[in-house]
């Protein structure tokens, strides 16, 4: 750990890893199983170079934790409660989408209604 960092730089690295849908759906991936980059790159349908690029931002961010078994390096995630941010966010995407469904509708009642 750098101790120079704060605790807030150190959030910060942590959401920055985040904003990235491949890196969530790494995350995703690894919700239940250790997996090594070889499963991930068809599951995710990403090129080698592009997933390893992914997979090294998370590890930076101390998110995911990797080792290597003879040619295979393997991943899973170092803290379960990642996926409970992941989930809030879902949350509030999922509340977001069905308010914005709820104004459409009024709008379209609203609209049918006038003319």
């Amino acid at each position: 750990m750098d101790m120079k960092k704060t605790k807030e730089d150190m959030q910060a690295e942590i959401l920055s890893a985040l904003c990235h849908p491949n890196r969530i759906k790494i995350i995703k991936s690894l919700r239940k199983d250790i997996l090594c980059n070889c499963e991930l790159m068809p599951l995710l349908r990403l090129e080698q170079s592009n997933l390893s690029r992914h997979l090294k931002m998370l590890e930076n961010a101390g998110i995911l934790i990797s080792w290597k078994e003879g040619l295979r390096v393997n991943y899973k995630i170092s803290d379960k409660r990642i996926f409970d941010l992941l989930d809030i966010a879902e949350r509030i995407v999922s509340k977001k989408i069905e308010e914005f469904m709820q104004i459409m509708e009024n709008y379209t009642e609203k609209f049918m209604v006038v003319r």
